[in-house]
């Protein structure tokens, strides 16, 4: 991939995002729940800071979330027998989506409970 055109490079990398978007059902619920978070902020128009934190948060769980599955397809192709320290490997990388999930949803709280004055 190196000396290659940067529209090149773009061309992977949105190919990569559409192959994941196919194939993995929780990275289409999170970008749903994306998707609702964006309408519910342009729907409350808080300050500027909040979309920031808001989309740091929501891109963290995605980027988290194709991290995984780059990760899983790499393990599935070179290993697709059963083996403990390939499941301890994913399970490392769920647990990685899943702190970022948590994660964004402490920033929802937080984000809620600044809406109604708390």
């Amino acid at each position: 991939m190196k000396g290659q055109s940067f529209d090149k490079r773009l061309g992977y990398a949105l190919r990569g995002l559409v192959l994941a978007i196919g194939r993995e059902k929780s990275l289409r619920t999170q970008l749903l729940a994306a998707v609702v978070i964006l309408i519910v902020l342009l729907l409350v128009r808080p300050a500027a800071l909040w979309w920031a934190i808001l989309a740091l948060a929501v891109g963290l769980v995605l980027v988290a979330e194709l991290a995984n599955t780059a990760l899983e397809t790499l393990i599935d192709h070179l290993h697709p027998e059963r083996h403990p320290e390939i499941g301890v490997a994913k399970d490392i990388a769920a647990g990685a989506v899943l702190l970022a999930s948590f994660m964004a949803l402490l920033v929802g709280i937080a984000f809620l409970l600044s809406c109604l004055g708390a």
